[in-house]
C-alpha cells in the first residue's frame, strides 16, 4: 500500500459511502490522508477552501436531513454561504461525505465509485 499525501479523503467511518470510497482507494493500493472531520472539525477557512476545490455551492455539500440543518433553518434560501460555512464549522456532521481531493480534482463521492473518476 502506497501512502499518498496528495490524496485526501474527508471521512466519517460511520458512513457506508465514506467507507466504500476509502475501500476503493485501498483496493487500488492507495492509502490516502484521512481527515475524520467530525472528530477534528474543519475551520471556516478550511471549509471555504474545500468548497472552492470541489467547485459546487456549499449548500450542495450539506446533509439536509441532519437535525441541526432543520433546527438552524438552513433550508431557507436566504441563508448565505458564510452562514452555511459557519454552521458546518459548528456542527461538522452537516458536511456531506466523503469528499475526496486528488491532483485531478475534488468531488463529493456519492456513490463511492465517483472516487475512481479522480484517480
Amino acid at each position: 500500500m502506497t501512502e499518498r499525501n496528495d490524496i485526501t479523503i474527508y471521512h466519517n467511518p460511520h458512513c457506508s459511502n465514506s467507507r466504500g470510497a476509502l475501500a476503493l482507494l485501498r483496493e487500488r493500493g492507495i492509502e490516502p490522508r484521512i481527515v475524520e472531520y467530525v472528530k477534528d472539525p474543519l475551520t471556516a477557512a478550511q471549509l471555504r477552501a474545500l468548497v472552492a476545490q470541489v467547485g459546487t455551492p456549499v449548500r450542495e455539500l450539506m446533509r439536509s436531513k441532519e437535525d441541526a440543518y432543520q433546527q438552524l433553518g438552513l433550508g431557507d434560501a436566504s441563508v448565505g454561504d458564510e452562514a452555511l460555512i459557519a454552521a458546518i464549522a459548528e456542527h461538522p456532521k452537516l458536511l456531506n461525505r466523503p469528499i475526496v481531493v486528488t491532483p485531478k480534482g475534488a468531488a463529493l463521492c456519492r456513490p463511492p465509485e465517483r472516487v475512481l473518476d479522480l484517480l
